[in-house]
């Protein structure tokens, strides 16, 4: 087993060392984008012990369904390209992994658009 990912310090440093990734707001919080775009693929949580993963809906829902110990949601997050992450998870490794799967598929779509102004 490698090194738990710890907290959300140690979680941004992973996510810096993958290409073309930079940190930036995020729904006025911190978040780790891809540069080359502006898509958000990690970003904190309201929930202690975890963050949010932008991930395709598929991978989502079997994230869940095989290790609901790390990969969860609350009714937010519910019908969006997004779970909860648990810090603590006992297989690291297939966390980074979806890191990098959800930094590649972010880094696959179009620029953001910008927000109207209100």
């Amino acid at each position: 087993m490698t090194t738990p990912i710890g907290d959300w310090d140690a979680l941004v440093a992973y996510a810096l060392s993958l290409p073309g990734t930079h940190v930036a707001p995020y729904y006025g919080k911190p978040a780790v984008k891809v540069i080359a775009n502006e898509r958000a693929f990690l970003s904190p949580s309201r929930e202690d012990g975890s963050f949010v993963l932008q991930i395709d809906e598929d991978t989502k829902a079997l994230l869940i369904e095989t290790d609901p110990d790390t990969y969860w949601e609350t009714p937010h997050y519910q019908g969006w390209p997004a779970l909860l992450v648990r810090y603590d998870s006992t297989d690291p490794d297939r966390v980074r992994a979806m890191i990098e799967r959800a930094r590649d598929q972010a880094a696959a779509r179009p620029m953001a658009r910008p927000r109207k102004k209100k």
